[in-house]
């Protein structure tokens, strides 16, 4: 087991929680606990114009449902804080100021007009956007002045322009980029504030993160990471770049778009224990057959030799399924308080919504999908005689009123005491053998006339134990009066 592991989950205050974002913080958890490790949560929050108002706490909530507690974080400084970059603010200058004495990094003063004059011109002659170094070789006198009569400046890491820089991948092994294809990225911006990249490689050491997991899309900034860890003289993480989550073949999964969000997927009725479950499975592959796991499981599973380079297509049948697996091994007690607030949507009527969740549990994939299955619940749903002719039931019109003639007195027959599924049901099945009938001959007209549905949670059995004795019966008298 490797020692002294600890890996951060550092996502920004931007909004919702992405997909992508909730399997990075999992990959991170599960890395430092397989290891015996600390997970560290830090906010980034340098970029306040896309800061959101109540992202920070979507960030704590969504952790904290998942079970992907921190060890270490704004509420629980363990020695490396503050855990939240504004409050950091002091100490990034003073290292991008030590990168300017040492040589790598300098005082860029171009103000917007030149930047996009330079843009342009490079865009006309099918440059690629960079930075042209115009302030690289600025005198210690020039640099001075522009100091002392106040100059908007930015702080800019001045890259080698020879050579390769070259780091090693846990998932894509050995990567290197030519030099002189890296632009002079800005550490300090004109407001003193640090950017992501700059902020991001120092609160790193100074929080002795061991190893950073993220997505693959920071591939081509780890060059520019590296040459500041060695500039800076400090020992290099061990880097772990994940796939993206891919909505098809060609395009990520997006807000914008209407991809769900955990929060989304929350809100539909998935639940969280299937979403992480799931989520895990985007990119990585556990060994052996098993795809279930809880998140004690999966820390004894996990291995990052187990993720893999190709991107992740986001299933959502694949996701139903699991989520449905993970419904039907709830005890009845736990469904049934899951599946109250969605039966409480669409029900007003008294009923049993025990035995209506009872039966909910093995026909249920997502909870959201509960109230469309249930508007029989208030009222039969409209529908013709028709409906009571089935071919693979051997049923017409006809036979229905024949069934109804006969099972109504039988359960009449029941009393309050007696109206429960188990009695219901010997008494239309002792109907059936007495009449030497098929069972969907006498099952299927119930099930009509209870609920004028083809199709219910429950048989007709069932939904005459749910409905109670006296509606049930009312409406078993309303189905052969419209059969008369």
């Amino acid at each position: 087991m490797e020692s002294n592991v600890r890996t951060r989950f550092a996502p920004s205050p931007t909004g919702y929680m992405h997909v992508g974002n909730l399997r990075t913080a999992l990959y991170a958890y599960l890395k430092a606990k397989s290891c015996g490790g600390t997970f560290v949560l830090r906010i980034e929050d340098t970029d306040q114009e896309r800061y959101v108002e109540g992202a920070v706490d979507i960030i704590y909530n969504t952790l904290r449902e998942t079970g992907l507690l921190w060890d270490e974080g704004p509420d629980k400084d363990g020695g490396y804080g503050p855990y939240v970059q504004s409050e950091r603010m002091g100490l990034y200058m003073d290292y991008a100021k030590q990168l300017v004495q040492s040589g790598h990094a300098y005082y860029c003063f171009c103000d917007k007009q030149r930047l996009d004059e330079m843009r342009t011109i490079q865009k006309a002659s099918g440059q690629a956007p960079h930075y042209d170094g115009h302030c690289r070789s600025l005198s210690p006198e020039e640099i001075e002045k522009n100091l002392a009569d106040g100059k908007p400046f930015v702080i800019r890491q001045k890259m080698p322009r020879e050579g390769v820089t070259g780091f090693d991948d846990v998932v894509y092994g050995h990567i290197e980029v030519e030099n002189a294809e890296l632009d002079d990225q800005i550490l300090i911006k004109t407001d003193g504030m640090p950017t992501y990249n700059f902020a991001n490689v120092v609160d790193d050491h100074l929080m002795a993160i061991s190893h950073v997991i993220r997505g693959s899309e920071y591939l081509s900034s780890t060059p520019k990471y590296n040459l500041l860890y060695e500039a800076f003289g400090w020992e290099k993480p061990v880097y772990i770049h994940c796939p993206p989550v891919m909505k098809d073949a060609q395009n990520k999964l997006s807000k914008r778009n209407g991809d769900a969000s955990y929060q989304d997927l929350v809100a539909k009725g998935y639940l969280t224990e299937a979403i992480l479950n799931y989520i895990a499975l985007c990119g990585w592959s556990p060994k052996g057959e098993n795809e279930i796991f809880t998140l004690p499981e999966m820390v004894d599973a996990f291995s990052e030799e187990g993720i893999s380079r190709s991107p992740a297509i986001f299933d959502p049948e694949k996701l139903r399924f699991m989520n449905g697996e993970y419904i039907r091994r709830l005890s009845p007690d736990a469904f049934y308080e899951k599946a109250l607030p969605w039966i409480d949507q669409a029900v007003r009527r008294t009923c049993d919504k025990r035995l209506l969740a009872h039966v909910l549990q093995q026909r249920c994939e997502v909870l959201g999908e509960i109230p469309a299955q249930l508007p029989f619940i208030d009222q039969v749903q409209p529908h013709g005689l028709d409906l009571y002719a089935s071919k693979k039931m051997k049923t017409t019109p006809e036979t229905a009123k024949a069934a109804l003639e006969a099972l109504i007195p039988a359960l009449e027959a029941l009393g309050e005491a007696d109206w429960t599924t188990e009695k219901i049901h010997a008494a239309c099945f002792d109907l059936i053998a007495k009449m030497e009938v098929k069972n969907g001959w006498m099952l299927w007209p119930m099930r009509i006339a209870l609920s004028g549905m083809q199709f219910t949670p429950g048989g007709g059995i069932e939904i005459a134990a749910i409905l109670g004795r006296e509606e049930a019966l009312a409406r078993l008298r309303a189905g052969l009066a419209e059969l008369a």
